[in-house]
């Protein structure tokens, strides 16, 4: 028989256990994840568009619009570096998150690791970025011609010279800039570190 110190616990303690179900429970429901009102969701943009417009707004009340774009497939140290030194040119930075596609199609089969809409939330929940979409051209050609941003940002894989957008920023009368660390990072080799 529970002694009188014994019951008492017993009955201080079921309103915390009661509650400790309910957390429970509601942990183990599969519910759909919504997202906070931080801001991120309306950097992204959903169509190329809808990036001309905010690009056109953006150049008519004088902001420089810097553009880059990548995979981002698995976010390091080197991206942040190259996102944050493209955003210190102008503002705001641009982002054109390649698609899963294309990604295929440059580093094989196995990528990307994740998603094109989870790629486009990280890079989006970073305060560096201003706009962040998905685009599916094996180079950004197509997009820097209908952007037309101020500054073209690539990162140090790159030359000013071996820029493979090159003739189209000079033609519309922009500017190349090579950003970030020297490059010492990649998801590439993350990568195959991790599957060793």
């Amino acid at each position: 028989m529970p002694s009188q110190r014994q019951r008492e616990f017993r009955t201080q303690e079921l309103p915390k256990l009661a509650d400790t179900c309910k957390i429970l429970k509601v942990m183990s429901s599969k519910t759909e994840w919504i997202p906070p009102a931080d801001g991120v969701q309306g950097k992204i943009l959903h169509s190329l568009e809808d990036v001309r417009l905010r690009v056109a707004r953006l150049k008519s009340e004088g902001k420089r619009v810097v553009f880059t774009n990548g995979g981002f497939d698995i976010l390091h140290v080197g991206h942040t570096r190259s996102l944050r030194h493209a955003r210190s040119l102008g503002d705001p930075l641009v982002v054109g998150v390649n698609s899963d596609r294309s990604i295929r199609k440059a580093k094989g089969s196995g990528r990307p690791l994740f998603p094109a809409a989870e790629r486009v939330e990280i890079v989006a929940s970073l305060d560096c970025t201003g706009t962040v979409f998905v685009f599916d051209d094996d180079t950004a050609d197509a997009t820097l011609q209908t952007l037309q941003p101020h500054v073209h940002a690539k990162g140090p894989d790159y030359s000013l010279e071996t820029v493979p957008e090159r003739a189209t920023v000079m033609a519309y009368g922009g500017e190349i800039a090579i950003v970030g660390d020297p490059k010492d990072h990649s998801s590439t080799e993350i990568h195959r570190r991790m599957t060793k």
